[in-house]
């Protein structure tokens, strides 16, 4: 039931990330959707690893950790896509 909840929270945690994040990400509406999954994931599993809280349901925290793991995979995506100027 875990991975549900973080889902459901990832879906709209990676809109809100990506409303957050300035410039343009590109990836369309099924990017955004995965990238919200993935980031709420990783960041639900890296906050509980670090932090030693269990971040489950859909808490403020829960929400809270989910946009942050979209925002830092949103982030890490612009740098692995990023063109350079010639």
């Amino acid at each position: 039931m875990n991975i549900i909840a973080w889902v459901v929270l990832g879906l709209i945690a990676g809109a809100i990330a990506k409303a957050i994040y300035p410039g343009y990400q590109g990836g369309g509406i099924l990017g955004t959707m995965i990238l919200g999954i993935v980031g709420a994931l990783v960041g639900g599993f890296v906050g509980s690893a670090l932090l030693g809280i269990s971040f489950t349901g859909f808490t403020l925290q829960g929400f809270l950790v989910a946009i942050a793991g979209a925002c830092l995979l949103l982030f890490l995506f612009g740098l692995l896509t990023r063109r350079s100027a010639l």
